[in-house]
């Protein structure tokens, strides 16, 4: 199986190349991702837990799925390609922006990412694919900051920085 390659891009989300996925995080080289939160209409946000035998943060909680857009595929048709593989459910996404981040890991590897945030609502029980994801759950936007300040350790690194972003945005707009 040929490796997964992610897009390479500069500070303007311009692609400049592709490059295999692990040798991007090797590098910390810029490349284009993407974020999907899918609310309920509680007003929760799905929480998955990455599989346990995932080879960087396994078992870590993150939020809906997030992954890495291929050539010539566009955001949102990324979200729902990944949603569905993940999460097993399909859903409409909607990007409400993008940013960009540098969060190391304590493996070597480093996520520096111009990440596509999108936001999507259902309240389908997902049929989670256990190749990626070891569990999910609802959880209110206000639990996961709180749960984020008290249990910090079980949260992925990246997850952390795009709920910051998520949660501003939030505050800013009227979705």
């Amino acid at each position: 199986m040929k490796e997964e390659q992610v897009i390479l891009v500069n500070e303007k989300d311009e692609p400049i190349g592709l490059m295999n996925k692990l040798e991007a995080h090797e590098k910390a080289v810029l490349h284009r991702a993407f974020s999907v939160f899918v609310l309920n209409d509680k007003n929760e946000v799905m929480l998955q837990q990455r599989a346990h035998h995932k080879y960087h943060s396994p078992l870590l909680w993150t939020n809906t799925c997030c992954s890495h857009q291929r050539a010539g595929e566009t955001n949102i048709e990324a979200g729902k390609r990944r949603l569905f593989e993940e999460m097993g459910f399909k859903t409409e996404l909607k990007e409400l922006f993008h940013f960009i981040y540098k969060a190391p890991f304590d493996n070597g590897l480093t996520e520096h990412e111009l990440d596509h945030v999108m936001i999507g609502y259902s309240n389908e029980e997902p049929n989670i694919n256990c190749d990626e994801v070891e569990s999910w759950k609802w959880m209110t936007i206000e639990d996961i900051k709180e749960d984020m300040i008290q249990n910090p350790d079980i949260y992925t690194v990246w997850f952390k920085i795009i709920f910051d972003e998520f949660y501003h945005y939030l505050e800013d707009h009227k979705l």
